[in-house]
């Protein structure tokens, strides 16, 4: 390559030379400018992730790091605005390779038998997930909203659409995708008399297919064996819906300690882009739990009961809104869910219980939503991942929804008109500050009276990135109040969940008013291990629960601190794993006060969809 002191000097000795020397030296430097600039167009080809960090507003490192990405999803594609798609161009990576530099392979050991297990994603199978189309003009946001959705699939890692101007007004697209190792499991041990295992693979022969077995083993269990099994194809057909279907007689319960057997069919479709109409979902399934440890009946809440939920939604106005102005991007979207949960069999215990439980008790419901949403993305970093590319909404997402609530207990039955009311406020600074503010609101009208009414009001942020050499430093913070008032069939709240001291599991507290705080302040730091990154942690959490019908001063206040470690490699579909250290200062008689807890169940992708199924609002749950 020619530097610009050795460029001026062979056009001066051009201007000194004439005839046939000179008409020799001129090739000669247009050959080495050829050169030149091949080299550096194909230097720049290989790092896909470069060229995305370059097209989108980036945060200048503070420390000695590179730079990491902070910028509006729809920026890189603002330039081509209305030019239009000539040709789509579909690359795939393998999971041993990387968007910093393609041209170069992992050839570790790890990576020779991994490909030999990974079929790499069919490219029709990409091709199926994109909604931007050829000679069709450009839409910036809606190439932004591809990309991200692209980046959401399970068994893809990472994703970029690049554009390149061609003759007249029209551009050529590449999308770019990255493959994870789609096969993972594991297994857990406590002692030789029980021990469960799960094997998955996300990406079965490449096609978009995830196949879930599981097995449990435990001595004191009749029978002593377990299994469970599961088939989800995704976006069957190109049509965007998702498709399982699955069977377990060792299913964990969501309303006891018991296991229970089940067998399901499920149909979804998320509403993957704003510019999309309709979006649902269907499930079907059978539920039982039976005494299978062999101790009293008395101690065991056997239960069956068949479920129908069904949902499905329209973007109103569409296609006018579309047509007339495409980078429009508030949006009203209608909905209407029925669901029918029906407890066959109840447990014995309800039925001589002189207390409302809401849990096992029948109930149905038709509810629709009225949904405003405004929302973007912004490609950041270091949220829960470590490294790869995630998006963070901005915008906003209101949503009214009324209907009627049946439920049946015994004797009782009720049947009450619900209004709620979720509202989201999504904020994103230009320097890499992300905070999302929250209300959950509702209740029931029955015989002129209001009844369980409540209120989640709250606050969640991530700060910017802050350096300590080349160690990269957030600071997370949940603050959070709740408000249940003339209760009825609501079950009480609760600081055993995500709204509570983490690592909190007693079920001990519990009241009618709840404020809680969490604090963490997460470490990410350069080494790697094998593939794996490594981001250290301390936290603090508080919670003041109130008992129904007392008043402040006869709150308790609970408390958890301690700290651990995250590790995740990237290239694998295994979840973030940690290790995680509780002390609780004020422990409740049935909980220790300090343990340490691995869990290999930490979500690295942040969740945000644009619409969800019509609900009453939760209140013990996110």
């Amino acid at each position: 390559m020619l530097s610009a002191r050795a460029n001026i000097m062979l056009l001066f000795c051009c201007l000194l030379l004439t005839g046939p020397a000179r008409a020799q030296l001129l090739k000669r430097i247009d050959s080495l400018q050829y050169n030149k600039m091949h080299f550096t167009h194909k230097t720049f080809l290989n790092n896909i992730f470069q060229q995305g960090i370059n097209s989108v507003k980036r945060t200048p490192d503070a420390g000695t790091d590179d730079s990491y990405l902070n910028g509006k999803s729809e920026d890189p594609y603002l330039p081509y605005q209305g030019k239009i798609i000539r040709h789509i161009t579909i690359k795939m990576f393998n999971f041993d390779q990387s968007f910093d530099d393609t041209s170069a392979r992992d050839n570790s050991l790890g990576a020779r038998i991994g490909n030999r297990l990974h079929k790499s994603t069919r490219k029709f199978v990409i091709k199926d997930n994109l909604f931007i189309k050829e000679n069709t003009p450009v839409n910036a946001y809606k190439m932004a909203d591809n990309e991200r959705y692209i980046r959401s699939l399970d068994y893809i890692h990472d994703a970029r659409i690049l554009l390149d101007s061609v003759a007249g007004d029209s551009v050529d697209i590449t999308v770019y995708t990255k493959d994870l190792f789609s096969i993972a499991g594991g297994a857990a041990s406590n002692g030789l008399n029980h021990v469960n295992a799960n094997l998955y693979e996300a990406n079965l022969a490449g096609m978009a297919q995830r196949i879930d077995v599981s097995t449990l083993y435990d001595y004191n269990r009749n029978p002593i064996w377990g299994y469970g099994g599961a088939y989800t194809k995704r976006n069957v057909f190109g049509s965007f819906i998702d498709a399982s279907v699955g069977y377990s007689i060792m299913n964990n319960s969501p309303y006891t300690h018991e296991e229970e057997s089940t067998k399901y069919v499920t149909l979804s479709r998320q509403l993957v882009s704003p510019y999309s109409r309709f979006a649902g979902a269907l499930t079907l399934s059978r539920n039982q739990a039976y005494n299978l440890y062999n101790v009293p009946d008395i101690y065991v809440y056997k239960y069956r009961y068949d479920l129908f939920d069904g949902w499905a939604g329209y973007n109103i106005g569409i296609r006018q809104l579309t047509a007339t102005n495409n980078g429009i991007r508030d949006r009203r979207f209608l909905s209407v869910r029925y669901y029918n949960r029906n407890f066959i069999e109840e447990p014995k215990q309800l039925q001589t219980s002189p207390f409302f439980d809401p849990i096992f008790n029948s109930s149905q419901a038709i509810l629709t939503k009225f949904t405003f949403f405004r929302q973007d993305y912004y490609k950041t970093q270091y949220i829960y991942g470590f490294g790869t590319t995630e998006d963070l909404p901005y915008g906003y997402n209101i949503a009214v929804t009324t209907g009627l609530h049946r439920q049946w207990h015994n004797n009782l039955f009720l049947e009450r008109a619900y209004a709620g009311l979720n509202a989201s406020q999504y904020i994103a600074s230009g320097r890499g500050d992300f905070i999302e503010l929250y209300l959950r609101t509702g209740g029931f009208l029955y015989k002129g009276s209001i009844q369980d009414a409540s209120y989640l009001v709250g606050a969640k942020a991530y700060s910017r990135i802050f350096f300590l050499n080349s160690t990269k430093i957030r600071q997370y913070i949940n603050l959070s109040y709740t408000n249940l008032y003339n209760r009825t069939t609501f079950a009480p709240l609760r600081i055993n969940n995500e709204y509570g001291p983490r690592g909190f599991l007693s079920d001990s507290a519990f009241g009618t008013k709840r404020l809680s705080l969490q604090l963490e302040t997460i470490f990410f730091l350069k080494f790697k291990f094998l593939g794996f990154q490594f981001a250290p942690f301390p936290y603090g959490d508080l919670s003041l629960i109130t008992p129904e019908h007392r008043s402040y001063i006869h709150s308790s206040l609970y408390s958890s601190i301690g700290g651990g470690v995250r590790a995740r490699n990237e290239n694998l579909i295994f979840e973030t794993i940690e290790l995680r250290a509780f002390f609780f200062p004020v422990a409740p008689t049935n909980m220790k006060g300090f343990k340490v807890v691995v869990n290999s169940n930490i979500r690295f992708r942040y969740s945000s969809n644009y619409v969800t199924a019509p609900d009453l609002v939760h209140l013990n749950t996110q």
